[in-house]
């Protein structure tokens, strides 16, 4: 028998009579709250009796009583695509513990430099990876395996599987990244085997859909930090202080929120998400003059992807397929010199990039501990066979993942929600420039 679920009612003092102050930022609705229909639902588990089969679910991750595969017989593969992250030794060691320790798995590889070690004609030997050989990875940034971009031929990544007879392979990587592992499972199926392919989504930008956050982003966002002090230090260091500082943030603008609302010394955020213009009375140049003459300094926090319709670029792609963008830092410390230069007005900018630093710190404690459950989440589906899937955490359960569910989109900073307005709240910027 289900037991009854808690009485979550909240008592209130009386009825609410006077209009919110926070009705409005800069013409910009709140987005307010109602008692009746704004509510977190109770369970996040599908309930034995009463169930709605309607209802969307997840798989919940974990062990399963009977597995596929025999782990005598059974041979893994690991590989790291992309960028640097947080974490990403932290995953490797817990995969390669899992696989040995809990499984008795003893064939364990590490493909090196990304997709290039899985295509033969790059010569990049593989790595035979035991638990004694990365016991201390998880003190270290970066990837013990190596990594790179770029696309590489389907069909000869799946013939290093077949030849090396890899049953398994741990895909560790960004949206491109596991655009691959979804093409490797379908000339997998193609050809009729019986090889499972695992995803472990990492992006420092936390912007995989359908989950609470990524592994490495407190991390990431928390060396961002750092820099956003430092740079708040300098501004107020010096007549008329500007401190701009660039993160990273393609095309969602996550760790730029977090870290100018944990730095709390903020004056303008600019995401990709929301558009600004430099230029007139609400622009930013204007804004960040009137900032200046108000409190003497200023410190402006600006994602990498944001303000590219205010550059030229030539349309160019990277080894990913990805845009390249124009160096919004650069341009925004040229154009903001030059604006109070033409009016004869002393500033001093200092500008910091800090991305590097960001992306190769060791991972913290909480993502250490993240990142252990993730791999054990990640050999337990595959030994039980599942595979065209990654693993994540949804409303704080470890759940499964279709692969085509997530890499057809990005998660973004809403701009008509409580993150992003959290951060005009704290910065007292205006919403629209």
């Amino acid at each position: 028998m289900t037991p009854a679920p808690p009485d979550t009612s909240i008592p209130t003092l009386g009825p609410c009579l006077f209009p919110s102050p926070l009705h409005r930022i800069g013409g910009v609705d709140a987005p307010f709250k109602t008692d009746a229909a704004d509510r977190i639902l109770y369970h996040s588990h599908l309930l034995e009796d009463g169930r709605d089969v309607s209802t969307p679910s997840y798989e919940e991750a974990g062990a399963r009583e009977q597995i596929y595969f025999d782990p005598q017989r059974t041979t893994a593969g690991i590989v790291t695509c992309g960028g640097l992250c947080p974490g990403l030794n932290d995953i490797i060691r817990g995969l390669v513990n899992q696989c040995h320790l809990q499984y008795g798995i003893s064939r364990v590889y590490g493909f090196r430099y990304g997709y290039e070690g899985l295509v033969q004609r790059y010569g990049h030997t593989p790595l035979l990876l035991k638990p004694s050989s990365v016991e201390q990875a998880h003190h270290f940034g970066g990837t013990l395996l190596g990594s790179s971009r770029g696309q590489q031929d389907i069909g000869e990544m799946v013939d290093t599987l077949e030849d090396m007879k890899v049953d398994i392979l741990f895909v560790i990587g960004g949206d491109g990244t596991l655009r691959g592992a979804a093409e490797i499972v379908k000339e997998i199926e193609r050809r009729g085997l019986k090889k499972a392919v695992v995803g472990i989504p990492k992006t420092i930008d936390n912007d995989i859909r359908y989950f609470d956050k990524s592994f490495g982003f407190e991390t990431a966002f928390a060396a961002a930090v750092q820099a956003v002090k430092c740079a708040y230090v300098e501004a107020t260091g010096a007549v008329n202080g500007v401190g701009l500082v660039k993160l990273m943030g393609r095309d969602s603008g996550f760790i730029a929120c977090y870290a100018a609302l944990a730095g709390s010394n903020v004056d303008f955020v600019l995401i990709p998400e929301v558009p600004f213009e430099l230029e007139g009375e609400g622009g930013l140049l204007e804004s960040l003059r009137y900032r200046l003459n108000k409190r003497g300094s200023a410190v402006v926090v600006v994602a990498e992807g944001a303000g590219q319709h205010l550059m030229q670029t030539n349309g160019a792609t990277d080894a990913s397929g990805n845009q390249r963008y124009g160096d919004i830092g650069l341009f925004l410390k040229d154009r903001i010199n030059t604006f109070f230069k033409e009016r004869r007005t002393e500033a001093n900018l200092k500008y910091i990039d800090p991305s590097y630093i960001v992306r190769s710190v060791p991972a913290n404690a909480a993502d250490n501990v993240y990142c252990s459950r993730l791999a054990q989440s990640a050999v337990h589906a595959a030994m039980a066979g599942k595979t065209g899937m990654l693993v994540g955490r949804w409303h704080g359960s470890f759940v499964h993942l279709p692969l085509e569910l997530v890499i057809h989109g990005r998660r973004k900073v809403d701009a008509t929600q409580e993150l992003w307005r959290s951060v005009l709240e704290c910065t007292g910027q205006p919403a629209v420039m």
